[in-house]
Parts: structure tokens; sequence; C-alpha cells
């Protein structure tokens, strides 16, 4: 089983980005975390950050017939592109969406998600273990939550 996990914009600053929100874990340590966690599920995982919401489009795309699963967090995207949830839904590859807060404890604006409607589970709030939980749910290790 083949995973590609994908992180949003500014993602790449995580450790300095608004360290009270996120934590001061960097994007680097949370890619070692998910390949220690992939290894023992027996799983080979893949990473890309992009800030650019068409190179995060194009990586899904290029994902159909490659991958098994997509993990993803396509942070401020979540609320704004409906072109990744229309990617998801043509590649048709299971989908996890995770984010490290909750975004239904911020922001109004940010209790939208786009994506949700082509996911099969969204994990939200329980900082980077919530991407080890989503890589559970792709690799069969662990049920899908219910969508609310």
């Amino acid at each position: 089983m083949h995973i590609l996990v994908l992180n949003g914009p500014n993602l790449n600053l995580l450790g300095l980005r608004e360290p009270e929100k996120y934590g001061t874990g960097t994007l680097a340590e949370l890619t070692v975390m998910i390949e220690r966690e992939a290894e023992r599920l027996g799983v080979t995982v893949e990473f890309f950050q992009s800030n650019h919401e068409g190179a995060l489009v194009d990586r899904i795309q290029a994902a159909y017939g490659r991958a098994d699963g997509i993990l993803i967090n396509p942070a401020a995207y979540t609320h704004t592109s409906v072109a990744l949830l229309d990617a998801v839904k043509a590649v048709q590859i299971p989908t996890v969406e995770v984010h490290i807060t909750d975004p239904d404890t911020r922001e109004d604006f940010r209790r939208v998600s786009y994506i949700r409607a082509a996911c099969i589970a969204t994990v939200k709030g329980k900082g980077f273990a919530g991407y080890l939980e989503g890589l559970r749910i792709l690799a069969g290790a662990e049920p899908a939550q219910a969508m609310p």
C-alpha cells in the first residue's frame, strides 16, 4: 500500500507559525513520525508540501494509478478550494482530511471544509498524532470516523 501525504500552505513553517496553536514541532519532525508509523504498518509514503493550490491539484492527479490513499492537510485551502475537492473526487482515491488544530473551534470561516465531501474521514484537533491516526485509517488498521 502506498500513501501520498500532502500538506498545504504555510505548513512548511510548522515550529515557527503560531506555536501556541500548532506546537513547536517542524514539518521535518512530522515527516519522520509519519515514516516510522508507515514502516510499522507496512505501507510506503511519499510527501509533498506546497503553498500553491495548483501544485497540490497536480499531485493529486498524478497519484491516480499510483497511490492507494491520500492523507491531506489542505490548511487554508480547506475553506476555499473547490479545485482540491474536484481533484480528489476525480481520482477516486480514498482520502483522509487531517488538521493539527480543530477548525470548528476557531474563526467561523474555518468551519467550512470543501474537501470533506470527498473524504472517507476527517481527523482534527489531535496535533501531529492526527496524521498517524489518518494513516492508520487509510491502512485499514483503524476504522474511519463518521463524517459530521
